[in-house]
């Protein structure tokens, strides 16, 4: 995996409960050693990056050890930051009558489903494209699979809509192209640049990867799977896979015996459907990764542990 250390954006996905927090983690600490600037950034509502490192972390970045920076996006608060700032841009745009009726219309839209999701997006695309300049590396600990795939399509679906607001616009003001002076187009114009930029980032193979993480189980193999036909068809690179908590080959308890020897089937099951990409086995650790001095141990595993053949 060490070769992943050169990009510039990293997402770590997979099914709930496979180890996706500690794998990101313990992957963005290997990238700081190396003497990348990292920020790890949580976009699970259930945050676990500050139980591993034992610090709280906020909705701004703040400094976790040397090179590494954490922080944990909350939707909700998100959500209010942009409908803040929403607000703040039509400020102008408008008389007093007209403002007070928009800001009914833009509270109403906040409080549907999905505000919180498109806000969230908002601040990923910031972080994709680069934003904040401190950091060489972003490694994304990603919501459950199905969460992040809405995430990593909705730059299409807000193309295709600023593009029918753009035209909208364009029909009120009785004009067949943009007109550099209004405000509204120029305001959708901005977006479309940042949307195109957004997706440039994230389906460069160059800039951007998307790790799968799974144990060998079926429910994880299936779910990695469509993943990977999802991301394929989306146009993001998959880096790999990571193999997590593989159980010890041998023990002289009965219990692990049987479930080793289920698991040994699901290992050359996982080798067959995705000999394609490079996986990496992380074995079984004697105890929860929790604290840095556990952290360490895995993220040595990552970088060093010889990959599966391809």
């Amino acid at each position: 995996m060490r070769h992943l250390l050169e990009k510039k954006v990293l997402f770590f996905g997979g099914k709930g409960g496979v180890g996706k927090t500690t794998c990101a983690s313990a992957t963005a600490l290997a990238a700081s050693h190396a003497g990348k600037r990292v920020l790890l950034v949580s976009t699970d509502p259930a945050h676990s990056t500050s139980d591993i490192f034992e610090r709280e972390i906020g909705p701004e970045p703040i400094e976790l050890l040397a090179n590494l920076w954490g922080l944990e996006i909350d939707g909700a608060l998100e959500s209010q930051r942009y409908v803040a700032n929403v607000k703040q841009n039509i400020q102008g745009l408008f008389g007093h009558h007209i403002l007070q009726e928009a800001n009914k219309q833009i509270d109403l839209a906040a409080s549907m489903p999905g505000a919180e999701e498109m806000a969230l997006f908002d601040r990923i695309g910031g972080l994709i494209r680069g934003e904040d300049t401190r950091f060489d590396l972003i490694v994304f600990d990603t919501a459950p699979t199905g969460h992040t795939l809405r995430l990593i399509r909705m730059p299409e679906l807000m193309e295709a809509w600023i593009r029918a607001l753009s035209r909208s616009r364009q029909a009120m003001l009785g004009i067949e192209q943009d007109d550099k002076t209004d405000p509204v187009l120029i305001s959708l114009t901005g977006r479309l640049e940042g949307l195109r930029e957004f997706r440039a980032r994230l389906l460069s193979p160059r800039v951007s990867a998307f790790m799968l993480v799974l144990v060998a189980e079926r429910l994880p193999i299936e779910e990695t799977a469509r993943a990977i036909v999802q991301l394929d068809e989306a146009g993001v690179t998959v880096g790999g896979l990571i193999v997590n908590r593989v159980l010890p080959a041998s023990s002289p308890d009965p219990f692990l015996q049987s479930r080793h020897s289920q698991e040994v089937i699901y290992l050359d099951e996982i080798d067959r459907r995705f000999s394609k990409l490079s996986r990496v086995r992380v074995p079984q650790l004697p105890s929860d990764v929790h604290g840095v001095q556990t952290l360490e141990a895995l993220s040595e595993m990552l970088v060093s542990r010889s990959q599966v053949a391809t």
